[in-house]
């Protein structure tokens, strides 16, 4: 295991991770950050504004996958199994990160 530090809207959170993951998850930080930073989320709690912020990127996966049952078939089935096995773990990913956000105590 390994941990990361993630700066999202100006705090710092410590995130475990499996080895080898760091750099995917502190993109996925990143992600987050830009969506607190960019909108008016700034001015929320801070367990309020991330939910926020995983809700928009939620809202984000729900529209690809959707783009993605609309689209054509791949011509490849091994390669659409892949691609939706890989969709499904960020699915988890976000779901797991939103569930360690509603976890943390509220600090004053």
């Amino acid at each position: 295991m390994s941990n990361v530090d993630l700066v999202i809207g100006g705090r710092r959170y410590t995130i475990a991770c499996a080895d080898g993951e760091e750099g995917h998850i502190a993109e996925l930080g990143g992600m987050i950050d830009t969506m607190v930073s960019t909108g008016s989320l700034r001015a929320q709690s801070e367990q309020r504004m991330l939910l926020y912020a995983a809700l928009m990127l939620a809202d984000e996966l729900h529209e690809a996958r959707d783009a993605l049952k609309r689209a054509a078939p791949a011509s490849d089935p091994a390669e659409a199994a892949k691609i939706e096995q890989r969709v499904d773990q960020i699915t988890i990913r976000l779901e797991a990160l939103a569930q360690h956000l509603e976890d943390r105590p509220t600090i004053p």
